[in-house]
């Protein structure tokens, strides 16, 4: 961890930043308030803040970044925070500086993840929402859209929201700039086949000229036992309602209404 007094010293010139916003939805249905109490600590327990560093770790594995910093927040009643930056290490390497401290020279070409966590289980018909922003800003070579096959797998998600934009430029030795160094037609380009056939809405928006990206994606239906907190509640008189009242949730939240 380089020290808040020391800077860190830069080579080359490179301002190109590419940043990937991924945004998901998961649902379930609470059906008393007790199961509302279960839900938040089962979304506690399970996405901690701790937990979700952890999955910000691996992301930094994916794209090969070093972490810097970490800074993590867990919120009262519900909800979570992380922050960690993240840097790579290009023609140097680490050296230990005065009193121990971490030093380095280096190429500073990736930036930061930050994770925000939103439990929701205030809806009066007990149907539970599960929010989670993943943004990753990176800075050189790097491409964060490899990392989103793993974000799908570490959450279970119903509706996404993925933005992609790249901005700034590099600038190669003959002086000229870069305004995105790799070339796709989507960012479903990077989700792998058998991830987007669970999705029956996919929404794609590709500006390519002025390098920005969405895909938005909803889950195909499936059956209660998919969001209920107990199994047994699938034959529950209410059952069908609280279904319907999901659905109509998960397409209000697909299409923002």
């Amino acid at each position: 961890m380089v020290a808040k007094t020391e800077k860190v010293q830069l080579s080359g010139f490179n301002n190109l930043t590419k940043i990937l916003s991924f945004n998901l939805y998961d649902f379930n249905i609470a059906m008393n308030d007790q199961q509302r109490q279960e839900y938040i600590e089962y979304i506690h327990n399970k996405y901690s803040a701790a937990k979700i560093r952890d999955i910000a770790r691996e992301i930094c594995r994916i794209i090969e970044a070093n972490i810097l910093n970490e800074s993590i927040q867990d919120y009262e009643p519900v909800g979570a925070s992380t922050m960690t930056l993240m840097s790579d290490v290009k023609g140097g390497k680490w050296e230990t500086g005065e009193q121990g401290a971490a030093a380095v020279k280096m190429h500073l070409d990736k930036s930061h993840i930050c994770t925000h966590t939103y439990p929701d289980a205030s809806d009066p018909e007990g149907i539970c929402t599960f929010r989670v922003d993943i943004d990753v800003a990176t800075c050189g070579e790097i491409i964060p859209l490899r990392a989103l096959e793993y974000m799908f797998n570490a959450f279970e998600s119903d509706v996404v929201y993925i933005d992609y934009v790249v901005r700034g430029y590099t600038r190669l030795d003959n002086g000229k700039k870069i305004y995105n160094d790799h070339y796709f037609n989507s960012i479903q380009d990077f989700i792998p086949k058998e991830i987007l056939d669970r999705y029956v809405y996919r929404q794609d928006i590709n500006m390519a000229h002025d390098n920005t990206w969405q895909t938005k994606m909803m889950i195909k239906q499936m059956g209660p036992e998919n969001y209920l907190l107990d199994p047994k509640d699938a034959n529950h008189r209410d059952i069908d309602k609280k279904m319907a009242l999901l659905q109509q949730e998960m397409r209000e939240v697909f299409h923002l209404n």
